[in-house]
């Protein structure tokens, strides 16, 4: 199945060209033939994505379809629908099926986008490569034996291999954008509060951020218009205008000053990332753009700083799961054969937390604890605050400067499968250049810019200011142009 794009599919649909139950029979068919080897899907809502397809078909004829009528959408098990599984990859939520709607589901779906799948991630949105999923590592559809990036790997993987025409994904560190980066698709983290969370099962709090991985800017656009906005059920979510998104894309301001950031272009950068980089914004300085070289000083400190405040937060949100509220509980006749003098419930919880999260959910929930404990909270935690702050101070006198900042998405293209999981820190290092966007509280977009001498894609990263999405869109766009 050839790539397609919602606006393109839209318009054959018009056309009189395609039937909309032929498309999903067609996406199914291409599920159906890879999935085995990708191991994107997690679940598929067949019945149901037919019969939507002709109530959707239906108010297409009428001319009272939405503007997301003809998409074929993913969703990344992090993301509450109702009746679906929204296990988060994990032993802890196996058996869990919704009864509720996130609200970004609710705006598309009213909207007539088709839910179709939903998709593999890293355990409770924990990780960079999907290798720590209870349903399987999530493959690359460029190299089988790479790969996919994390947490929202399957979403990525299901983009790129055409599964769907675009999935949701959430981002706490990087969690879209560098997924984004080696599968070759786009993917867009908005700024902290501009897209509702209410329905997205938290890694952390403070971090989280759902947003579009897509096969084109216009598609991100598309979606972000959708699911942007204020939300009641949100106290984190904003009242700011949502702006016109689709303008951006079809009249990008050529005349932009761009942000060079002396940190993200050293040591540890693949040379041909960086070549490509410099020759892609170097076109946009030929057509208008001026370069401006930048400083964001406290950018070392950023994969510290997130590793203990987002464990911190993922420590508290994962203490519900304890076997008695929420999640697995283990079997009795296992807590009795228990060898402790622990009281019956001190070993269900034990058990029950064993048994229910995978090697690094337990990892980040021992740092987390550690991080706020009594006798370190002043030395790690409190600190680690006081460095954010630093960080977004770093970002906002850029921004006085520059429109908007260019980095790589990630230092290198797509790893084989395996060759860091002895390594977390050489992992958490992947996403060195997508953290500090968390951190500030802004927005970040990844673009692919082709292909590797090693045939993986590669990706090119902009940043902007708080709540300027229509910024991210447009200079994205502009990339996207010179490559077509």
């Amino acid at each position: 199945m050839s790539k397609q794009t919602i606006r393109s599919v839209q318009k054959r649909i018009a056309n009189g060209e395609l039937r909309l139950r032929n498309l999903v029979a067609e996406h199914l068919s291409t599920i159906e033939k890879s999935n085995s080897e990708i191991n994107a899907v997690t679940h598929l809502d067949d019945d149901g994505a037919y019969e939507r397809a002709d109530h959707i078909e239906a108010k297409i004829k009428e001319g009272k379809a939405g503007p997301l009528a003809g998409a074929i959408i993913g969703i990344k098990e992090a993301i509450c629908e109702a009746g679906k599984p929204a296990t988060c990859a994990s032993n802890m939520l196996l058996n869990f099926k919704s009864v509720y709607n996130a609200t970004v589901i609710d705006r598309m779906h009213n909207d007539d986008a088709l839910f179709l799948a939903r998709h593999n991630m890293d355990e409770f949105a924990m990780g960079s490569t999907n290798e720590y999923s209870v349903h399987g590592t999530v493959r690359n559809p460029h190299n089988i034996d790479y790969v996919t990036g994390g947490s929202s790997g399957g979403s990525a993987a299901a983009v790129a291999a055409h599964f769907v025409q675009a999935s949701l994904g959430s981002d706490s560190g990087g969690s879209i954008r560098q997924p984004a980066a080696y599968c070759g698709v786009v993917g867009l983290k908005p700024s902290y509060g501009r897209v509702s969370r209410y329905g997205l099962i938290a890694y952390a709090s403070s971090f989280d951020s759902i947003g579009p991985l897509t096969n084109s800017v216009e598609d991100a656009a598309l979606i972000l218009s959708s699911i942007a906005g204020h939300d009641k059920n949100d106290m984190t979510s904003v009242a700011n205008p949502v702006s016109d998104y689709i303008n951006a894309v079809d009249n990008p301001n050529r005349n932009i000053r761009i942000g060079i950031p002396e940190e993200y272009f050293g040591e540890g950068l693949d040379a041909e990332i960086h070549q490509k980089i410099m020759s892609l914004i170097g076109q946009l300085e030929v057509d208008g753009a001026t370069l401006v070289p930048i400083k964001l000083p406290h950018s070392e400190y950023a994969i510290s700083t997130y590793y203990i405040l987002a464990t911190a937060e993922a420590s508290s949100n994962l203490a519900r799961y304890d076997g008695v509220r929420y999640g697995h509980r283990a079997l009795i006749d296992k807590i009795n054969k228990l060898e402790s003098e622990d009281t019956v419930l001190n070993k269900m919880y034990k058990l029950s937390r064993t048994e229910g999260f995978g090697i690094e959910v337990k990892r980040r929930i021992m740092l987390g604890t550690y991080v706020l404990s009594s006798g370190y909270y002043d030395a790690y935690y409190s600190k680690a605050q006081k460095v954010r702050r630093l960080i977004q101070q770093d970002f906002l006198q850029a921004f006085e400067k520059v429109d908007i900042i260019v980095s790589p998405t990630t230092p290198t293209t797509a790893f084989p499968i395996g060759s860091k999981l002895d390594d977390p820190v050489q992992m958490y290092l992947n996403d060195i250049y997508t953290i500090s966007a968390n951190l500030a509280g802004i927005g970040g977009i990844n673009v692919p810019i082709g292909f590797h001498s090693n045939g993986l894609p590669m990706g090119l990263q902009f940043m902007a200011s708080a709540f300027e999405e229509e910024r991210l869109i447009a200079s994205a766009r502009l990339i996207e142009r010179l490559q077509a």
